[in-house]
């Protein structure tokens, strides 16, 4: 049984998201090594108490409780699968949960390595933002055995509100392209609102004010589009990052023979604003597609 006296996490990428919810952990009380690509990201945790390791191997070696939040399927897969990752190096019964959103195969894939290590592998992606992990409030969606999920259920409450065991492995990350679909056409509806807004000489803050309340209500909208009209653009979610979630969105739709026209010309939004190098910008500068060039 994993018992907090005996749990050692290994947490590694601490950007935007991942800083917040490792220090939810510290403060928890649960022993933390990281890693990250830059060591400066990880600073702040290192002075709140957290150890440094060096490479993932090394988190492998000490940690029982492995948690990543990285960037794309290619690092998900390197740091699982390589022969420097975690499976190859990490002990048996040690509980690996990636909260990248990535491809379900993929995370099959690590799930069946996994468990011929005697380890166990849960895929569980979140969503919330950089407001949610700040205050412990995302959503985090779940794949995997439900044995294993119970044993990890109380670290991921350090870190959520809302978590759900969605099914077996590749199930949360199925469930994350459910979230990213629902919120590619909602984005294009949000920042068309303030746009028409602007342009009919309203003022958006009051019409933010009505419109936050009624059908039209979201999490976006009540979230992301104060940001827009204060005109901060800065990450919650980064454009990049996102255009590669609509792109697993996409294929996994293919497979299953469903066409998505408000997922398509969503990404088609975002790849052009990333032509114009916004990759690195949060999702609500959709709203700067009206005042290109």
């Amino acid at each position: 049984m994993l018992t907090k006296e005996k749990t050692v996490i290994g947490f590694i990428g601490t950007g935007v998201m991942g800083k917040s919810m490792a220090g939810h952990l510290l403060k928890a009380g649960y022993p933390l090594y990281v890693y990250t690509r830059t060591k400066q990201k990880a600073q702040d945790l290192l002075d709140q108490g957290a150890r440094w390791a060096d490479t993932p191997k090394e988190i492998a070696e000490k940690a029982n409780v492995i948690i990543t939040i990285v960037g794309y399927p290619s690092d998900v897969e390197e740091i699982y699968l390589g022969k420097d990752g975690l499976i190859s190096n990490g002990n048996e019964n040690t509980y690996l949960i990636d909260m990248t959103t990535s491809t379900p195969s993929l995370a099959v894939k690590i799930a069946q390595e996994a468990k011929l290590k005697g380890m166990h592998a849960i895929d569980a992606p979140v969503s919330g933002g950089d407001i949610g992990a700040r205050e412990a409030r995302l959503a985090i969606m779940v794949g995997g055995e439900e044995k294993a999920f119970i044993e990890i259920e109380p670290i991921l409450e350090k870190m959520g509100s809302n978590i759900v065991l969605q099914g077996k492995a590749g199930a949360g990350q199925h469930t994350k392209m459910c979230n990213q679909i629902a919120i590619a056409s909602n984005m294009i509806g949000v920042t068309e609102a303030i746009v028409y807004a602007e342009k009919a000489g309203l003022d958006p803050e009051k019409v933010l004010q009505t419109i936050t309340t009624g059908a039209a209500g979201s999490w976006s909208l009540s979230n992301l589009t104060p940001r827009v009209i204060k005109g901060d653009f800065e990450p919650g979610f980064m454009i990049k990052h996102f255009i590669k979630d609509m792109g697993i969105a996409l294929e996994e739709a293919e497979k299953m023979g469903i066409a998505m026209p408000g997922l398509s010309l969503a990404q088609s939004l975002y790849k052009q604003l990333a032509e114009q190098g916004l990759s690195d910008k949060g999702t609500q500068a959709l709203y700067k597609y009206w005042f290109q060039g």
